[in-house]
């Protein structure tokens, strides 16, 4: 399963006992893989502050799991012909987020332990903050392109009645620059050809005779061309309309022509130049966003830890992977029955109304007497 249950019980010897009976228990009944998770020792600071952290630690959780959704979901996107690729782009430091999780080391070079809590948080916050302004700029303009490299394909797609036709016809089609003639270009249903040829000639006067020919087909249809004097362009239409051929309405104009060709080079041309980059750039901050998340909840765990179980700071953090969905109601049960005991020190703390009890995350209305935080892998589900 991608999902990680990241608990936390005091370190004294009673629940050090109790984790190696959970250990035990989840174990033989195989329900879950079990590593410890360690945490640095930070500088606690007032118990206050830590209240107003836990609360913004909570809301950058939130935050920084939807951004890191967003980046595997912009990874599915632009690898639109290649996604049975995307989770080998979706790493952290290199490795596959599972080994990441479960053998994680705080990173003391880019969150300093020794600086006050609020700092490191601080810092989490501007970078995933940076992160998703770079996202929004980046894909922006690559979905742009996107888009407007797709309308322009889908004038290429369709029927001979809705399509775009300058990419079939060419000069050698037409009579241009003529005084007096013109060509036409005329939709005739596949069952018609041979009414087509036996009668263009006499839908209107002075009508080109010979004029015709095959250019283009559909499942539906031919495109035929003909040509005739300017002036009885309006009655050729209206006869040709009454024998069920249809008019397309089109001006060989050469420079627009040419002008919807290199638009399309070109927007294929800057689609390629665009993809590297981008996809370099979105694999390299997914890891960044996906290392920063983690993090966040080693510092969520530790600040619930010590305003739940107190000073000094004594806890073991413990990091659990369900062995699968169906075995979730069974490993709760072993947890709670496992901390029990710590019920009633989390009772006497909930007897002050004024104290928001942190830690406590509910779950189908259930508590949980343990620091307890979900960490959710499945970031395409």
């Amino acid at each position: 399963m991608s999902e990680f249950w990241l608990i936390s019980a005091p370190g004294d010897k009673e629940n050090l006992q109790a984790l190696e009976r959970m250990n035990t228990v989840t174990s033989k009944s195989n329900l879950s893989y079990n590593t410890k998770f360690t945490i640095p020792d930070f500088k606690v600071g007032t118990l206050d502050s830590l209240v107003g952290l836990s609360d913004e630690l909570g809301k950058l959780d939130i935050f920084a799991e939807s951004l890191i959704k967003r980046m595997a979901q912009s990874v599915v996107e632009v690898m639109e012909d290649a996604k049975g690729k995307v989770q080998e782009n979706l790493l952290a430091n290199g490795a596959d987020l599972t080994s990441f999780v479960t053998h994680f080391e705080w990173d003391m070079a880019k969150y300093p332990a020794k600086q006050p809590l609020v700092s490191i948080a601080d810092t989490l916050t501007k970078q995933l903050a940076q992160i998703e302004t770079d996202l929004k700029s980046r894909t922006a303009a690559y979905s742009a392109l996107k888009t407007n490299l797709e309308n322009l394909e889908k004038k290429s797609t369709g029927n001979l009645f809705t399509r775009t036709l300058s990419d079939i016809v060419s000069k050698e089609d037409f009579v241009l620059d003529s005084e007096y003639l013109i060509t036409l270009l005329v939709i005739v249903p596949k069952p018609s050809y041979a009414q087509w040829q036996k009668t263009y000639e006499s839908l209107s006067d002075m009508v080109v005779p010979r004029s015709t020919k095959l250019i283009a087909e559909d499942n539906e249809g031919g495109l035929f061309t003909v040509t005739l004097f300017r002036k009885v362009i309006d009655d050729f239409k209206t006869k040709a309309k009454e024998n069920k051929f249809t008019v397309r309405e089109f001006y060989y104009d050469e420079k627009e022509i040419k002008r919807e060709r290199e638009e399309m080079t070109r927007l294929l041309s800057d689609k390629k130049q665009q993809y590297g980059p981008l996809l370099r750039w979105l694999k390299v901050n997914f890891s960044e966003a996906f290392i920063a998340w983690i993090h966040i909840k080693a510092l969520r765990v530790f600040v619930e830890s010590v305003l739940r179980y107190g000073l000094p700071v004594n806890f073991q953090a413990v990091l659990l992977q369900p062995h699968k969905k169906s075995s979730t109601k069974r490993l709760r049960e072993v947890l709670n029955s496992v901390f029990r005991h710590l019920d009633e020190v989390a009772a006497a703390s909930i007897l002050d109304a004024s104290v928001e009890i942190p830690g406590l995350q509910l779950s189908n209305q259930d508590y949980f007497p343990y620091v307890y935080f979900h960490i959710d892998l499945g970031l395409l589900d």
